[in-house]
């Protein structure tokens, strides 16, 4: 039993430390603990004795670099990735596959306990991927350049340097073909990559989508400027290179912002939408959709979340955060009826042509806040039998959970992408007169650390 820590840290910058690693964070950093004082330590795993070089602490925890093993856990590998060291992009590519989805089963499980203090919930082990690998349906790659050549790949750890790559390892073939023929032939042209400290230069990000069931590939060029230079050659050379392309898009984003894509969006050839299926539903997807990254995962996770809906044809289903329909029209093959909510009015466009699209006369969708669209749609009367929530990582609005305490649905579906912001709603539910049923994590993201959930949660 280790002493608890109190008062001024019992390591200094600069120590050696020898330690055991008890735990993973669920950004995928092992856990020591000097004297109860936490160390966060990048690329060690549960179950090794390690040296590390404390590199950082404040008053309640530290943060440490691997110097070298004493004894390395049996679930180490090798990871395949020839520039996993410096790039951010994924998280576990060390740890074993079946040990990830322990491990991923165990952060929901202790966030469960810890903040939503329901340690006698059901979670479920997680459902994981036959092969872990190359599941990405869209890359957003930075541009940038090195020793006045062009660059693309992903931001290394912690940083906003970009790590050059040839190839993304859990990204389809045709997103490493485009990137690598847009950086030869960027280079060639003399487009000028975007710089976004000085917030200079013209191209950003190249982005890559890509329809699973119907390999239509979409091809969108973000810049900071209105124009794209030589974006006649651009498309000639993608059109010649890449069988599948359906679409070549021109999106525009002049803010000096992290945010990827701006309002501003032209198609340069082709169609204005790719299309894919999941189930039995299509999906008509533009530039700016949110569509789930890992198509074979979203079926299992839509399929679990509609087996907790359980409904037999009779039930008004509310979905809130509704995006592009996903949920929504899955939901509405079984259920009465099914209204959906979402803020993004473009994405409730897309909604209402992808239940057209599928022949689905019994979606109604709505823009606007669901803590605003959906009290309304009460007051009008509606009576939710099943409420859908599929919130972003912040999780549910406060004045969402307290509508759906105020309308009682019988159930309440919860799909979520932060184990964290998940187990503080259940204890709102469960405050409010809510039982929550069990947990199934699914891992949408396999060689990262994040992991989604559904959840059954029922009226007491």
């Amino acid at each position: 039993m280790t002493k608890k820590h109190e008062g001024s840290p019992p390591v200094q910058k600069n120590d050696l430390v020898e330690v055991v690693i008890e735990d993973l964070t669920h950004e995928g950093h092992g856990v020591a603990k000097v004297n109860g004082y936490p160390l966060f330590i990048p690329n060690s795993l549960p179950g090794e004795k390690i040296e590390a070089k404390v590199v950082k602490t404040t008053k309640n925890y530290g943060f440490g670099r691997l110097l070298e093993w004493h004894e390395k856990s049996p679930d180490r590998v090798t990871p395949p990735c020839y520039i996993y060291d410096r790039c951010g992009g994924c998280q576990l590519q060390h740890l074993d596959y079946d040990a990830q989805l322990k491990a991923k089963q165990k952060q929901v499980k202790d966030v469960l306990t810890r903040i939503g203090k329901l340690p006698d919930v059901s979670v479920h082990p997680t459902l994981g991927m036959e092969d872990p690998w190359r599941y990405r349906n869209k890359s957003q790659v930075p541009v940038g350049t090195r020793d006045g050549s062009i660059i693309a790949g992903f931001y290394a750890k912690r940083s906003h340097e970009i790590v050059d790559m040839e190839e993304c390892i859990i990204s389809g073939h045709v997103s490493d073909q485009v990137v690598q023929l847009v950086k030869e032939k960027a280079n060639q042209l003399g487009i000028q990559p975007y710089d976004e400290i000085r917030h200079k230069g013209i191209l950003r990000h190249v982005l890559i989508r890509y329809g699973r069931t119907s390999g239509e590939v979409m091809v969108v060029f973000v810049t900071r400027t209105n124009e794209l230079p030589h974006a006649n050659e651009l498309v000639d050379m993608l059109k010649e290179n890449i069988t599948s392309l359906t679409s070549v898009v021109h999106n525009v984003n002049n803010q000096k912002t992290n945010v990827i894509m701006g309002n501003k969006t032209t198609v340069l050839w082709g169609r204005e939408v790719i299309y894919d299926s999941i189930d039995d539903i299509q999906f008509a997807i533009s530039a700016r959709s949110f569509y789930q990254v890992n198509p074979v995962q979203t079926e299992v996770l839509y399929k679990k979340a509609l087996e907790y809906a359980q409904l037999t044809g009779e039930e008004t289903v509310v979905d809130a955060y509704c995006g592009i329909g996903t949920i929504s029209l899955f939901l509405a093959q079984k259920a009465k009826k099914v209204y959906g909510v979402e803020i993004v009015e473009q994405a409730i466009e897309d909604a209402k042509k992808n239940a057209e699209l599928n022949g689905i006369k019994n979606a109604e969708f709505k823009a606007g806040p669901a803590e605003v669209v959906i009290p309304k749609w009460h007051d009008q009367g509606i009576k939710a039998d099943v409420i859908v929530v599929d919130p972003p990582r912040k999780g549910c609005d406060e004045a969402l959970l307290s509508t759906i305490i105020e309308m009682k649905p019988k159930r309440v579906v919860y799909v979520s992408c932060n184990p964290g912001t998940l187990a503080r709603d259940l204890r709102v539910l469960e405050d409010g007169g809510f039982r929550t049923v069990e947990v199934q994590p699914v891992d949408m993201f396999p060689q990262t650390s994040h992991v989604e959930c559904v959840s059954l949660i029922e009226l007491k």
